[in-house]
């Protein structure tokens, strides 16, 4: 039996990490992890994963994973809406396994079929000296904990360089958004996103 005045809405999210593009690389893999905020929950589905390691196919230079995403939140309002973060990794120079970029990005609002591009980037030794011992002792500058890409705090001290890209499709399902008062736009309409009474999360 269902409610006619819910408490929670549902965010829906499936589609997969497809591809990448890092021309340099070669034999990488990815890991993925959802941040949200405090009023969010996942209900069902896998918080983080790890893919197989792809190799390039002839005469191409994308790396493919098609690795599925199936994930589903409740919350009551949108603040903290949920971004995926995904970190890829492959062997150095001397076989050992080093971050090749970190990136983020918001699920998307509106429901349906989206395709998103996330630029990577690498974080960056301060000096010439430290870039030259990390890459002889095959430890190069990472994040402890990838999730701190979500976050602005503490990142306008972090010097990084971009590195690559990452393709994602999501199909998203929404339910008893709107009952709650909250507008999800199509992305073709004029105004786009997220509105409460002309309020953006």
């Amino acid at each position: 039996m269902t409610s006619n005045n819910p408490a929670v809405f549902l965010l829906m999210v499936n589609g997969q990490i497809e591809a990448a593009d890092f021309p340099e690389y070669d034999g990488l893999y990815c890991k993925y992890c959802f941040v949200y905020g405090h009023d969010w929950a996942p209900t069902s589905g896998l918080e983080e994963g790890i893919s197989q390691i792809t190799s390039k196919g002839r005469g191409s230079q994308r790396l493919v994973w098609n690795f599925p995403l199936d994930i589903t939140f409740k919350s009551t309002n949108p603040f903290g809406w949920p971004q995926i973060v995904v970190s890829v990794y492959g062997p150095d120079t001397f076989g050992n396994d080093v971050v090749r970029g970190y990136g983020a990005i918001h699920i998307p609002f509106t429901p349906g079929k989206h395709t998103k591009t996330i630029p990577m980037f690498v974080p960056e030794s301060t000096s010439r000296l430290q870039k030259f011992t990390s890459w002889l002792m095959g430890r190069r500058p990472e994040f402890t904990d990838p999730k701190v890409v979500a976050q602005g705090e503490g990142r306008e001290v972090t010097r990084v360089r971009s590195q690559g890209f990452v393709t994602l499709q999501f199909n998203i399902v929404t339910k008893d958004m709107k009952k709650l008062g909250y507008e999800t736009t199509s992305e073709h309409s004029a105004s786009t996103g997220l509105t409460r009474a002309s309020q953006q999360p």
